[in-house]
């Protein structure tokens, strides 16, 4: 099989880590890694398997002889590199919101839409964290009762916002343990012992921008006509994102064949026997790749109603597993290739 040059941008970051640790255990062909990052981390050691990585710094000469660059650095160094390593013959599967929306780049989740890849120009987004264990789990309900209209409320993990909030987090905890002031700097408002319903910045029709993010992810990925509403909520949990979904099909369902669907549906796992207190749970999904899925019930206030509770690690599948999904799918469909190049 034909190996591949690979590169990792943000290869130090949060999620550049887990990509890091993914690829190591991953059965990719990878010929060769490069990893890059800004240029304060130039020169730095990264252990990799049986050798150690030199650290280079994250501009375009850095993208010759690259196959496949795994981005996340952040929407500004995507927009700005990119499209120059497109042009160095690179193909670039980038996890910022810099390309989500843009309808010339396909946004992608392995399990949900993989033939959008067919048409891509070099470019292909990686979906919100958020969207993406969502989708995996209406997909499969999608095809076969048709979903009409979606309500989701998240319960998301604060390394969604990054270290420095993990470490808030923390600190948090430790000064309420210690009786002292706790220090608040990240979030508006102190996170420890608390939900905040505000996850990026609110826009003019009073949601913020994470929940209109789901809502447009969601009508790209899987299909305009389906109404939907979101309401993202910051919990108290290092890892794992948690989501409430209430669907409301168009054909009618038996409960036991949701459940039955969803428990040979790719990527899921199911978690539902709530008679004995089973149930996905954020810290039993850390550092694992799969979507769970349980809590799934009637929901009796409307006709074909199902409500049901899903559970990832936002770092793995969220980000860096479905960023790695794709460049598997990448190879699988003989697509690793620059359109007119």
């Amino acid at each position: 099989m034909k190996k591949y040059t690979f590169a990792i941008v943000g290869a130090l970051g949060n999620v550049g880590s887990v990509m890091r640790e993914i690829m190591e255990e991953s059965l990719l062909p990878i010929g060769d890694l490069i990893l890059m990052d800004i240029p304060e981390n130039e020169g730095q050691m990264v252990k990799w398997r049986d050798r150690h990585i030199t650290i280079v710094t994250a501009q375009p000469e850095a993208f010759h002889g690259v196959e496949i660059a795994l981005f996340s650095a952040g929407s500004a160094a995507a927009l700005e590199l990119a499209p120059k390593a497109v042009k160095c013959g690179c193909i670039c599967i980038d996890n910022s919101t810099a390309f989500r929306m843009d309808p010339e780049h396909p946004l992608v989740i392995p399990e949900v839409n993989p033939e959008a890849l067919d048409n891509h120009k070099g470019i292909i987004a990686n979906p919100n964290c958020s969207t993406i264990q969502m989708l995996v789990a209406l997909k499969p309900i999608h095809d076969k009762y048709t979903i009409k209209r979606v309500v989701v409320s998240t319960y998301q993990a604060v390394s969604g916002t990054g270290q420095a909030a993990v470490q808030e987090l923390e600190d948090q905890v430790r000064a309420f343990a210690d009786g002292s002031e706790m220090p608040v700097s990240v979030y508006p408002y102190q996170i420890a012992f608390n939900a905040l319903p505000h996850i990026d910045v609110f826009e003019e029709n009073g949601y913020t921008k994470e929940e209109m993010k789901m809502i447009k992810e969601t009508h790209k990925i899987l299909d305009p006509e389906i109404q939907i509403t979101a309401t993202t909520v910051r919990i108290p949990v290092v890892s794992g994102h948690s989501e409430s979904v209430n669907i409301e099909t168009v054909k009618q369902f038996e409960i036991t064949d949701v459940k039955t669907l969803m428990a040979n549906s790719p990527g899921i796992v199911l978690e539902d026997d709530p008679a004995n207190n089973v149930y996905p749970l954020a810290l039993n999904a850390d550092g694992k790749d799969p979507v769970y899925v349980g809590r799934i019930r009637r929901d009796e206030s409307i006709e074909n109603g199902i409500n049901l509770w899903c559970v990832s690690d936002n770092l793995r599948k969220g980000a860096a597993l479905n960023t790695i999904q794709i460049a598997e799918e990448l190879i699988r469909r003989d697509l690793v290739r620059i359109p007119g190049a």
